[in-house]
């Protein structure tokens, strides 16, 4: 099985809506642009965001087990993908790869 790389890319804050949805939070997410994790066995890193998990875990796994053009030509890298988490107020970017054995 394949280790993959998986890098926060973008961070996104929707004030608007957390300001008329959302109840106040303390440190609702850690995940900062240029983070990188190393999955392994395609279990989820230390450090990683439990919910930004759920959303890409399926993901890591088939590219892990060498799946390939997850997005049907879409990805410039084959063995990649781009997915967001679910977090409507604050969406977060990862990018994921397998990286060589």
């Amino acid at each position: 099985m394949k280790k993959c790389r998986i890098t926060v890319m973008r961070t996104v804050r929707h004030a608007d809506l957390m300001e008329e949805y959302e109840n106040p939070m303390e440190n609702a997410c850690g995940m900062r642009e240029g983070m990188t994790f190393i999955s392994e066995g395609a279990r989820m890193p230390d450090g990683m965001c439990e919910s930004a998990w759920e959303s890409m875990k399926q993901f890591v796994l088939a590219l892990a087990c060498g799946g390939e053009d997850i997005y049907d030509g879409w990805m410039k890298n084959r063995r990649s993908a781009m997915i967001s988490c679910n977090d409507g107020f604050r969406p977060v970017s990862f990018y994921i790869e397998a990286l060589e054995k």
